[in-house]
C-alpha cells in the first residue's frame, strides 16, 4: 500500500508518516520544496493521499489563498496527470485536514472553506472520493511551540519555568491530540467512503486557558511533589504525554530527596490520592526495619536485590510467620492491617526494596504503631 502525504514537515504530517511507516506503507512525502514532478510521481500508485500541506500565520493574508487552495489544486493537477486519459482508473481517496475555523468570517477560515468547496467540486466531477476533517486545536508530541498551539506554548514555557500569557483566562478552546487524528486518519487506509464524507477525530477536549494552564503546572510540578497526576482521565493522560516531550533533554532525569539514618537510606518515588504511595529504601546487611503494625493502611514489599526475612505476627497473637524472599525472585509479599511485620537484611550486601502503601504518609496521622515482632 502507497500513500501519498502533504505537509510532511509539519507537525501533524511527522506523527502520521511515522505511524504510516509503522504499518509497513510506502510513503511518498511532499512539502514546499519539493517539485511538481515529484508530486506526481508520489500521486502515482498512491491509494489514499493526506493533504495536510496549509499555512495558518503567513506574513499576508494572500498567501492564505495560495497556501490553502493552491497546495490543494497542486494535488488536483498532479493526479490529472497520472489519471490522464484513463476514466476506469481507481482514483485515490483525498483525506483533507481543514479546520474549525472553516466556519469563521476571517482569512485563514475562508481559505480553509474554500479548498473544502474546491475538493466537493473536483469530487463532483472526477468521481475521486474524499474525506475531510475539521480540526480543533491539535495538540501533542513535535508541536511547534509560541506558534499557533496553546497546549505547545503552555508546555514548552512551563518545563522551562518561562511565563506564559494569559490575556483571557475564561476563554474556552477545544483541543484533540495528535495521535487520536492520527488514528483517525490511518481507518482510511481499508476504509474509502463513495463521494465526499466529513468525518471528526475523537475524543475532543474542552477546557478555558485558565483551567488549561493549571493542568499543565500540575504536571509539572508532579516532579517535586511526587503526585502524580489522575491519568484514568483521558485528558490528563494525554497532556502529562506531551508536557514530557517538551522538556530538555537534559532535565529528563532528576534526584530524589533521601532520608538516611544508620539503618540505610529511603526515597518516595510516586503518591497519589488514587493508589496511595511508593519508595525505595536501601538497607545495610544485618539491619531490620519496620516492628510496627497498622489499623488500616496495606502495604506490599519487593526485594529488588539482595536477601530478606520478612516476618508477621497478629498483634493479638505469639504465632510468627517468616517469608525468604530474594531480589532474584520478584516475589510480592502482602502486608495486612493488624499484623505486626519487620523485614531483616540477612544477606551479605546492601538489601533494595520497592514498598507500597495503599494511602499517602500523613506524619500527623501516621496509622503505624511501634510493636516487636519476634519479642512482642
Amino acid at each position: 500500500m502507497k500513500a501519498l502525504v502533504t505537509g510532511v514537515h509539519g507537525f501533524i504530517g511527522k506523527n502520521l508518516v511515522v505511524a504510516l511507516k509503522r504499518r509497513g506503507v510506502e510513503v511518498a512525502e511532499i512539502d514546499v520544496d519539493s517539485t511538481p514532478g515529484q508530486l506526481v510521481a508520489g500521486a502515482r500508485g498512491a491509494s489514499v493521499v493526506y493533504h495536510l500541506a496549509g499555512v495558518n500565520r503567513p506574513e499576508h493574508d494572500a498567501e492564505f489563498g495560495a497556501g490553502n487552495i493552491g497546495s490543494l489544486e497542486a494535488v488536483f493537477s498532479a493526479l490529472e496527470r497520472v489519471f490522464a486519459g484513463d476514466r476506469a482508473a481507481v482514483r485515490p481517496l483525498i483525506v483533507l485536514s481543514s479546520s474549525c475555523q472553516a466556519i469563521e468570517d476571517n482569512p485563514y477560515g475562508r481559505s480553509k472553506l474554500a479548498a473544502e468547496q474546491a475538493l466537493e467540486m473536483y469530487s463532483g466531477r472526477t468521481g475521486t472520493p474524499a474525506v475531510i476533517y475539521r480540526l480543533p486545536g491539535v495538540f501533542g508530541k513535535w508541536c511547534r511551540p509560541n506558534y499557533n498551539s496553546v497546549v505547545a506554548t503552555f508546555c514548552h514555557n512551563i518545563a522551562r519555568n518561562l511565563p506564559i500569557t494569559i490575556s483571557n483566562p475564561d476563554c474556552v478552546v477545544e483541543l484533540v491530540y495528535v495521535d487520536d487524528v492520527v488514528a483517525a486518519f490511518m481507518t482510511h487506509l481499508e476504509n474509502r467512503p463513495r463521494g465526499v464524507t466529513r468525518s471528526e477525530a475523537r475524543p475532543t477536549f474542552r477546557a478555558n486557558l485558565g483551567e488549561l494552564a493549571g493542568r499543565i503546572r500540575a504536571v509539572h510540578a508532579m516532579r517535586q511533589t511526587l503526585e502524580v497526576a489522575d491519568t484514568s482521565d483521558p485528558f490528563t493522560r494525554r497532556l502529562l504525554g506531551t508536557f514530557t516531550s517538551y522538556l530538555p533533554p537534559a532535565d529528563l532525569a532528576y534526584a530524589l530527596e533521601q532520608c538516611t539514618d544508620p539503618r540505610g537510606s529511603l526515597a518516595e518515588l510516586l503518591k497519589s490520592p488514587h493508589f496511595g504511595q511508593m519508595f525505595v529504601s536501601r538497607t545495610h546487611p544485618g539491619v531490620t526495619r519496620g516492628n510496627h503494625y497498622h489499623d488500616l493502611k496495606v502495604e506490599k514489599f519487593c526485594v529488588l536485590e539482595g536477601e530478606a526475612v520478612i516476618r508477621f505476627r497478629p498483634i493479638l497473637g505469639s504465632d510468627v510467620t517468616e517469608h525468604r524472599v530474594s531480589g532474584r525472585d520478584f516475589k510480592v509479599v502482602d502486608i495486612p492491617p493488624g499484623m505486626t511485620h519487620s523485614i531483616e537484611n540477612v544477606g551479605t550486601t546492601e538489601m533494595i526494596v520497592l514498598f507500597w502503601a495503599s494511602e499517602i504518609l500523613d506524619r500527623e496521622h501516621p496509622d503505624t504503631y511501634p510493636s516487636e515482632v519476634l519479642h512482642g
